[in-house]
């Protein structure tokens, strides 16, 4: 699987989609954009084309489908992520080209900051577990680089990178990729010298 910018987006449903996937595609995309809370299961079912009863049969609860949609979202954004910095030859190379491919995600059309960041903000105490993983998961991988690259203290410098990471996308989801781009390429340079 190759996810694209415009997947992280979530295009929507296609008509040649099973109910499962026609109604996990219209929540992927309607829960990005509007937010878990404002995002009801009648509009999900409208925009879906599906019935009450088959949403309910493959997400008997609200929270499951929301759970559903966070594994999706995760599962792209990290292969997104890979796909996007493939082509760098080293982990030291794969660290330094970060902030440009994050940047590459702020300027994309329908960017809407982190899914998992705004969905614990959401729901708080409520949130499903994947709000914290995705950051876990994505914190092991910088710092798996961080240790490829042989840099001393790869699980401090992965939290400090990582750290630097969550403020440039809630800075550009707030201000725009401009206001992020600078402060997180000056981030990355200390803390990867």
């Amino acid at each position: 699987m190759t996810t694209t910018l415009t997947d992280l987006a979530g295009p929507g449903p296609l008509p040649d989609q099973d109910a499962r996937t026609r109604v996990l595609e219209t929540a992927y995309r309607l829960f990005y954009r509007h937010g878990l809370r404002a995002t009801g299961i009648d509009r999900i079912i409208a925009e879906s084309g599906v019935a009450k009863a088959s949403l309910y049969r493959h997400f008997p609860t609200k929270q499951a489908l929301i759970e559903a949609y966070l594994d999706v979202r995760h599962a792209r954004w990290m292969d997104w992520l890979e796909t996007r910095l493939a082509a760098q030859a080293s982990a030291a190379q794969w660290l330094a080209a970060l902030p440009d491919a994050l940047d590459d995600w702020f300027r994309a059309p329908g960017f809407r900051g982190c899914a998992f960041i705004n969905g614990h903000a959401e729901v708080g105490s409520e949130a499903p577990p994947m709000t914290v993983q995705h950051k876990r998961e994505l914190a092991q991988r910088i710092e798996r680089a961080c240790r490829e690259a042989g840099l001393a203290g790869p699980g401090d410098r992965a939290a400090d990178l990582l750290l630097a990471v969550e403020g440039a996308i809630v800075r550009a989801q707030m201000e725009g990729a401009d206001a992020a781009r600078a402060p997180l390429q000056r981030a990355f340079s200390r803390v990867l010298a």
